[in-house]
């Protein structure tokens, strides 16, 4: 069944940044915007990686101090690896909104974290495919179950 846009009925799939829907059969250019995403999330990454090392040649040019400048990299270090494993575990299962907010400045220190997590699952899937895959299937199954039930015309009802 579709209507007469020629959208098929029942629930339909999530888009996804940057893949919009192409995620469902892999196509639209879904290899190549893949392969972009990919690549665009590590050049962002590398960038990010010299732009903090001018940020750390100030720090040794301004002379402040070798314990300011470790707990600066401490800083970014631990805020990075903890931004990727929330970033990975946001692809598969949707995070709660309260402590998304709550982490949001964490987040930003970490960047780069969040960078790599996206990359590395962009070599595999689009970040955060299986989550919407997951949903989108249990959807359509639910949607079938539940249109298969009211196949009959109630106003036929046999009363026996």
């Amino acid at each position: 069944m579709s209507d007469e846009t020629g959208t098929p009925a029942g629930p339909q799939p999530e888009p996804i940044r940057f893949f919009g829907t192409t995620w469902v059969e892999h196509d639209g250019g879904y290899a190549v915007r893949r392969a972009g995403v990919a690549a665009g999330s590590l050049a962002a990454a590398v960038a990010a990686c010299f732009v903090l090392r001018f940020a750390y040649q100030g720090l040794a040019i301004a002379d402040v101090g070798r314990l300011v400048t470790l707990l600066l990299v401490v800083m970014f270090a631990v805020c990075s690896a903890l931004a990727f494993r929330h970033t990975l575990e946001t692809f598969s299962k949707r995070p709660d909104p309260d402590r998304q907010a709550s982490l949001r400045g964490l987040l930003a220190i970490g960047f780069i974290g969040s960078l790599l997590a996206y990359f590395l699952r962009s070599l595999t899937e689009a970040p955060g495919e299986r989550l919407h895959r997951e949903e989108y299937e249990a959807a359509r199954t639910q949607y079938e179950r539940r249109s298969k039930r009211r196949t009959r015309n109630p106003s036929k009802k046999r009363t026996g």
